[in-house]
């Protein structure tokens, strides 16, 4: 019914279709993976159910919390509303102080406890990123 070349036609554009398709979900499928949230401690405080998927807690380092011992700091960040303790093993970014933004990448144990494997790093003593500014309501 059909010619040699419309079938050949039609078998290509189906196979690039199918290699779009595929592309899509493999590329679509790496990203999830990656994939790291952004959280307050009050945005925490609200989570229906825990996951056990990294993600970021951001806010302001709360005063007289800092707790240096031999091996790992401990301190409290917060969004003037809700806290959360972070225990953190490692080197902090120079610029790591009381009353200070930061964000600190790794795994929620509880709706009050966080496990940091990473402080990042501010640009500047007056950095603040923008989603932090936005969870404590600054402009």
């Amino acid at each position: 019914m059909y010619g040699q070349k419309v079938k050949l036609r039609f078998f290509f554009i189906v196979l690039i279709f199918l290699s779009l398709i595929l592309s899509t979900y493999l590329v679509l499928k790496s990203l999830e993976e990656n994939v790291v949230y952004f959280k307050s401690p009050s945005d925490v405080k609200e989570l229906g159910e825990l996951e056990n998927k990294k993600i970021r807690i951001g806010g302001m380092v709360k005063k007289n919390s800092i707790d240096i011992s031999s091996n790992e700091i401990n301190f409290i960040i917060t969004d003037f509303k809700n806290e959360i303790n972070v225990t953190y093993s490692g080197v902090v970014p120079n610029l790591f102080s009381e009353g200070k933004g930061v964000v600190a990448e790794g795994f929620l144990k509880d709706r009050s406890f966080f496990k940091a494997s990473k402080i990042l790093a501010k640009h500047d003593e007056n950095y603040m990123p923008p989603e932090v500014k936005e969870a404590i309501g600054e402009k």
